[in-house]
């Protein structure tokens, strides 16, 4: 079977589950609730980031990133769904690719309408302590934005397809944003740097240190997702539907 039609019927499966459209809309929207509290900040700091200001929200709206992820792929585990996919689209590969398109592209999408208006949020709500921003940074905020979103979501969904669990996958990965990566946040210059969210969020930041840069950061998320989905694709072939 073509790849066009088996990416459709994908795309159908995602946009008839209410519960993943209201997952995108709750990831614009917390995003630019999370941004604006965090300009809301006026306390002193040498650190100061505007940028990472903006973007602040981020850290929190990636969970809904992650849930659309991770719930695009366990709903096929619910009533023998992926029996009926596989029985349809024999080529598992094929199929699997087709799911992880139907999962990323519609959060990039997205995720560059968050970085828009967390960004439009946070500098209003900043005022004149973000005026120092360059449209290049606020650009390259905006996309890294876009990009590390789709590859968390990316992320969540290899790593559903090889727990076969959607509760599993937010059992770990919720926990791990939320604490370990907090931890580690300030640790810089070693293994720390190269964790997923901590990679991919440099791009966000409008000076960094450390190993990685804007878009290195990003490609080393970009290693995490693919490994993920690497592993999701062997459990397809390898194990019974």
């Amino acid at each position: 079977m073509p790849f066009a039609p088996v990416l459709h019927s994908e795309w159908l499966k995602i946009r008839t589950l209410r519960s993943l459209v209201a997952g995108l809309g709750a990831l614009v929207l917390v995003t630019a609730a999370f941004s604006a509290l965090a300009g809301f900040d006026n306390s002193a700091d040498a650190d100061f980031d505007p940028l990472f200001s903006a973007f602040f929200g981020v850290s929190f709206g990636q969970i809904a990133a992650i849930t659309f992820g991770a719930q695009a792929v366990s709903s096929e585990f619910q009533g023998g769904t992926l029996r009926v996919s596989l029985s349809a689209v024999p080529d598992r590969g094929r199929w699997f690719a087709a799911k992880a398109t139907a999962i990323g592209v519609p959060v990039l999408a997205v995720g560059l309408l968050t970085g828009c208006v967390s960004l439009a949020v946070g500098k209003a709500v900043l005022g004149d302590r973000a005026s120092g921003l360059s449209w290049s940074e606020e650009l390259r905020g905006v996309v890294g934005c876009g990009i590390y979103l789709a590859l968390m979501a990316l992320f969540a969904a290899g790593l559903a397809m090889l727990l076969r669990s959607g509760v599993a996958t937010l059992s770990i990965l919720i926990p791990f944003l939320l604490i370990v990566s907090f931890v580690v946040g300030d640790v810089s210059g070693s293994a720390a740097d190269f964790l997923p969210d901590k990679a991919g969020q440099v791009a966000l930041h409008e000076t960094w240190g450390g190993a990685l840069g804007p878009w290195t950061g990003l490609a080393v998320t970009a290693v995490w997702a693919g490994a993920a989905l690497l592993a999701g694709a062997w459990s397809v072939r390898r194990r019974d539907a």
